[in-house]
Protein backbone atom coordinates (compact mmCIF):
# COMPACT_ATOMS: atom_id res chain seq x y z
CA UNK A 1 0.00 0.00 0.00
CA UNK A 2 1.49 3.14 -1.01
CA UNK A 3 0.63 6.39 0.15
CA UNK A 4 -2.21 7.32 -2.19
CA UNK A 5 -3.44 4.08 -1.61
CA UNK A 6 -3.63 4.94 2.33
CA UNK A 7 -5.06 8.23 1.94
CA UNK A 8 -7.68 6.49 -0.95
CA UNK A 9 -8.50 3.47 1.42
CA UNK A 10 -9.02 5.62 4.48
CA UNK A 11 -11.38 7.73 2.10
CA UNK A 12 -13.28 5.49 1.00
CA UNK A 13 -14.01 4.89 5.24
CA UNK A 14 -14.67 8.60 6.13
CA UNK A 15 -11.37 9.60 6.88
CA UNK A 16 -10.33 12.63 4.77
CA UNK A 17 -6.35 13.50 5.52
CA UNK A 18 -4.88 17.17 5.43
CA UNK A 19 -1.70 17.75 3.71
CA UNK A 20 -0.32 18.00 7.09
CA UNK A 21 -1.76 14.56 8.37
CA UNK A 22 -0.20 12.96 5.15
CA UNK A 23 2.87 14.55 6.20
CA UNK A 24 3.32 13.35 9.51
CA UNK A 25 2.49 9.82 8.28
CA UNK A 26 5.31 10.30 5.86
CA UNK A 27 7.52 11.48 8.74
CA UNK A 28 6.50 8.59 11.31
CA UNK A 29 7.75 6.04 8.70
CA UNK A 30 10.88 8.33 8.41
CA UNK A 31 11.53 8.31 11.87
CA UNK A 32 10.59 4.95 12.37
CA UNK A 33 13.28 3.28 10.29
CA UNK A 34 15.73 5.43 11.30
CA UNK A 35 15.14 4.71 14.83
CA UNK A 36 14.71 1.10 13.90
CA UNK A 37 18.55 0.78 12.96
CA UNK A 38 19.02 1.40 16.84
CA UNK A 39 16.64 -0.38 18.76
CA UNK A 40 14.39 -3.14 17.96
CA UNK A 41 11.10 -1.23 16.97
CA UNK A 42 9.62 -3.37 13.98
CA UNK A 43 10.49 -6.44 11.70
CA UNK A 44 8.61 -4.14 8.69
CA UNK A 45 10.43 -1.55 7.54
CA UNK A 46 9.27 -1.68 3.77
CA UNK A 47 7.30 1.36 3.34
CA UNK A 48 4.45 -0.29 1.57
CA UNK A 49 4.36 -2.61 4.44
CA UNK A 50 4.31 -0.09 7.06
CA UNK A 51 1.78 1.83 5.94
CA UNK A 52 -0.81 -1.14 5.41
CA UNK A 53 0.34 -3.51 7.99
CA UNK A 54 0.83 -0.33 10.77
CA UNK A 55 -0.47 2.56 9.54
CA UNK A 56 -3.85 1.50 7.80
CA UNK A 57 -4.51 -1.35 10.37
CA UNK A 58 -3.69 0.68 13.19
CA UNK A 59 -6.73 3.17 11.93
CA UNK A 60 -8.61 0.45 10.91
CA UNK A 61 -10.08 0.21 14.63
CA UNK A 62 -11.93 3.57 13.97
CA UNK A 63 -13.67 1.81 11.30
CA UNK A 64 -15.78 -0.56 13.66
CA UNK A 65 -15.66 2.50 16.93
CA UNK A 66 -15.67 6.16 17.10
CA UNK A 67 -12.57 7.42 17.62
CA UNK A 68 -14.09 11.48 17.14
CA UNK A 69 -14.01 13.99 19.50
CA UNK A 70 -11.57 14.14 22.67
CA UNK A 71 -11.67 10.74 24.24
CA UNK A 72 -9.10 9.54 26.41
CA UNK A 73 -7.20 6.69 24.96
CA UNK A 74 -4.76 4.82 26.80
CA UNK A 75 -3.05 2.12 24.45
CA UNK A 76 -1.28 -0.54 26.43
CA UNK A 77 2.09 -2.13 24.93
CA UNK A 78 2.08 0.40 21.88
CA UNK A 79 5.83 -0.46 21.29
CA UNK A 80 6.70 1.69 18.15
CA UNK A 81 3.17 3.68 18.84
CA UNK A 82 0.55 1.30 17.16
CA UNK A 83 -2.73 2.10 17.09
CA UNK A 84 -2.73 4.86 18.99
CA UNK A 85 -0.24 7.50 17.15
CA UNK A 86 -1.98 6.67 13.92
CA UNK A 87 -5.24 6.82 15.11
CA UNK A 88 -3.85 10.28 17.04
CA UNK A 89 -3.14 11.71 13.61
CA UNK A 90 -5.78 10.75 12.23
CA UNK A 91 -8.33 12.23 14.98
CA UNK A 92 -6.34 15.28 16.54
CA UNK A 93 -8.62 15.92 19.28
CA UNK A 94 -7.79 12.59 20.87
CA UNK A 95 -5.66 12.92 24.29
CA UNK A 96 -3.30 9.52 23.92
CA UNK A 97 -1.75 7.96 27.11
CA UNK A 98 1.17 4.85 25.83
CA UNK A 99 2.19 2.61 28.62
CA UNK A 100 5.01 0.56 27.58
CA UNK A 101 7.63 -1.68 29.71
CA UNK A 102 10.28 -0.50 27.72
CA UNK A 103 11.88 2.47 28.62
CA UNK A 104 13.88 2.58 25.40
CA UNK A 105 10.57 2.82 23.36
CA UNK A 106 9.42 6.01 25.43
CA UNK A 107 12.52 7.23 24.77
CA UNK A 108 11.24 6.91 20.87
CA UNK A 109 7.64 8.04 21.49
CA UNK A 110 8.97 10.77 23.28
CA UNK A 111 11.19 12.00 20.38
CA UNK A 112 8.29 10.85 17.92
CA UNK A 113 5.71 13.30 19.66
CA UNK A 114 8.19 15.94 19.75
CA UNK A 115 8.97 15.46 15.28
CA UNK A 116 4.98 15.08 14.78
CA UNK A 117 4.19 18.17 16.68
CA UNK A 118 1.94 16.08 18.51
CA UNK A 119 -0.69 17.55 22.19
CA UNK A 120 -2.36 15.77 24.46
CA UNK A 121 0.05 12.95 24.02
CA UNK A 122 1.80 11.48 26.79
CA UNK A 123 4.36 8.34 26.69
CA UNK A 124 4.59 6.40 30.51
CA UNK A 125 6.72 3.80 31.41
CA UNK A 126 5.51 1.22 33.62
CA UNK A 127 3.88 -1.93 33.50
CA UNK A 128 0.29 -2.21 32.51
CA UNK A 129 -0.44 -4.17 36.01
CA UNK A 130 1.54 -1.33 38.21
CA UNK A 131 -0.81 0.86 35.67
CA UNK A 132 -3.81 -0.73 36.55
CA UNK A 133 -3.23 -0.06 40.24
CA UNK A 134 -1.93 3.42 40.00
CA UNK A 135 -4.93 5.82 41.09
CA UNK A 136 -4.15 8.43 37.82
CA UNK A 137 -4.84 5.52 35.57
CA UNK A 138 -7.44 2.98 37.17
CA UNK A 139 -10.69 3.16 35.89
CA UNK A 140 -9.53 6.97 33.55
CA UNK A 141 -9.72 6.32 30.13
CA UNK A 142 -12.77 6.30 27.86
CA UNK A 143 -10.59 3.80 25.61
CA UNK A 144 -8.01 1.57 26.16
CA UNK A 145 -6.52 -0.19 22.88
CA UNK A 146 -4.46 -3.33 22.64
CA UNK A 147 -2.86 -4.41 19.19
CA UNK A 148 -1.35 -8.24 19.39
CA UNK A 149 0.65 -7.89 22.67
CA UNK A 150 -0.68 -10.77 24.55
CA UNK A 151 -4.06 -13.35 24.55
CA UNK A 152 -7.04 -12.04 25.47
CA UNK A 153 -7.52 -13.90 29.09
CA UNK A 154 -4.54 -11.84 29.75
CA UNK A 155 -4.70 -8.75 27.78
CA UNK A 156 -8.32 -8.78 29.75
CA UNK A 157 -6.66 -8.13 33.12
CA UNK A 158 -3.99 -5.92 31.49
CA UNK A 159 -6.22 -3.18 30.03
CA UNK A 160 -10.18 -3.45 31.69
CA UNK A 161 -8.55 -2.01 35.26
CA UNK A 162 -8.13 0.97 32.81
CA UNK A 163 -11.12 1.40 31.38
CA UNK A 164 -13.88 3.63 32.97
CA UNK A 165 -17.52 2.53 33.33
CA UNK A 166 -18.73 3.01 30.07
CA UNK A 167 -15.95 3.21 28.48
CA UNK A 168 -14.66 0.67 25.76
CA UNK A 169 -11.84 -1.99 25.50
CA UNK A 170 -10.61 -2.66 21.73
CA UNK A 171 -8.45 -5.45 21.22
CA UNK A 172 -7.31 -5.97 17.53
CA UNK A 173 -6.05 -9.34 16.69
CA UNK A 174 -5.17 -11.26 13.50
CA UNK A 175 -6.41 -14.61 12.45
CA UNK A 176 -8.72 -17.38 14.32
CA UNK A 177 -8.98 -14.88 17.32
CA UNK A 178 -12.64 -16.07 18.08
CA UNK A 179 -10.75 -19.12 19.89
CA UNK A 180 -9.19 -16.37 22.44
CA UNK A 181 -12.67 -14.83 22.71
CA UNK A 182 -13.96 -17.61 23.83
CA UNK A 183 -11.36 -18.28 26.10
CA UNK A 184 -11.60 -14.84 27.48
CA UNK A 185 -14.98 -14.75 28.18
CA UNK A 186 -14.59 -15.96 32.50
CA UNK A 187 -12.06 -12.85 32.35
CA UNK A 188 -14.22 -10.03 30.81
CA UNK A 189 -16.65 -10.88 32.67
CA UNK A 190 -15.15 -11.00 36.17
CA UNK A 191 -13.35 -7.79 35.29
CA UNK A 192 -16.12 -5.90 34.69
CA UNK A 193 -16.72 -6.35 30.73
CA UNK A 194 -19.03 -7.74 27.89
CA UNK A 195 -18.25 -8.61 24.84
CA UNK A 196 -20.20 -5.62 22.47
CA UNK A 197 -19.17 -6.18 19.07
CA UNK A 198 -16.97 -8.27 16.77
CA UNK A 199 -15.55 -7.99 13.65
CA UNK A 200 -13.31 -9.53 11.04
CA UNK A 201 -12.00 -8.16 7.66
CA UNK A 202 -9.64 -8.53 5.05
CA UNK A 203 -6.64 -5.93 4.87
CA UNK A 204 -6.95 -4.49 1.11
CA UNK A 205 -4.58 -5.86 -1.35
CA UNK A 206 -2.90 -8.73 0.17
CA UNK A 207 -6.30 -9.33 2.16
CA UNK A 208 -5.37 -11.09 5.27
CA UNK A 209 -7.48 -11.60 8.23
CA UNK A 210 -8.17 -9.09 10.88
CA UNK A 211 -10.55 -9.22 13.81
CA UNK A 212 -11.43 -6.49 16.32
CA UNK A 213 -13.38 -6.78 19.49
CA UNK A 214 -14.86 -4.21 21.44
CA UNK A 215 -15.60 -4.98 25.03
CA UNK A 216 -17.88 -2.29 26.62
CA UNK A 217 -16.62 -1.72 30.61
CA UNK A 218 -20.36 -2.00 32.59
CA UNK A 219 -18.79 -2.57 35.79
CA UNK A 220 -16.29 -1.70 37.99
CA UNK A 221 -13.13 -4.10 38.35
CA UNK A 222 -12.70 -5.82 41.64
CA UNK A 223 -9.94 -4.34 43.56
CA UNK A 224 -7.70 -7.10 43.27
CA UNK A 225 -7.04 -7.03 39.77
CA UNK A 226 -4.47 -6.47 37.95
CA UNK A 227 -2.34 -9.17 40.14
CA UNK A 228 1.34 -8.12 40.20
CA UNK A 229 3.56 -7.79 37.44
CA UNK A 230 3.74 -11.51 35.45
CA UNK A 231 1.20 -13.62 37.19
CA UNK A 232 -1.48 -12.34 34.42
CA UNK A 233 1.26 -14.04 31.97
CA UNK A 234 1.88 -16.84 33.98
CA UNK A 235 -1.53 -17.77 35.50
CA UNK A 236 -4.40 -16.41 32.66
CA UNK A 237 -7.68 -16.09 34.29
CA UNK A 238 -9.23 -19.06 32.83
CA UNK A 239 -12.07 -21.31 33.86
Amino acid sequence: MNEEQFVQELEKRGISLSERQIAQFRRYYELLVEWNGKMNLTAITDREQVYLKHFYDSVSAAFQAPFDGPLTVCDVGAGAGFPSIPLKLCFPELHVTIIDSLNKRITFLDELGKELGLDNVRFVHARAEEAGRNPEFREAFDVVTARAVARLPVLAELCLPLVKEGGRFISMKAAAAGEEMREAEYAVNLLGGRLKESHSFLLPIEESERNIFVIEKVARTPKKYPRKPGTPGKLPLVK
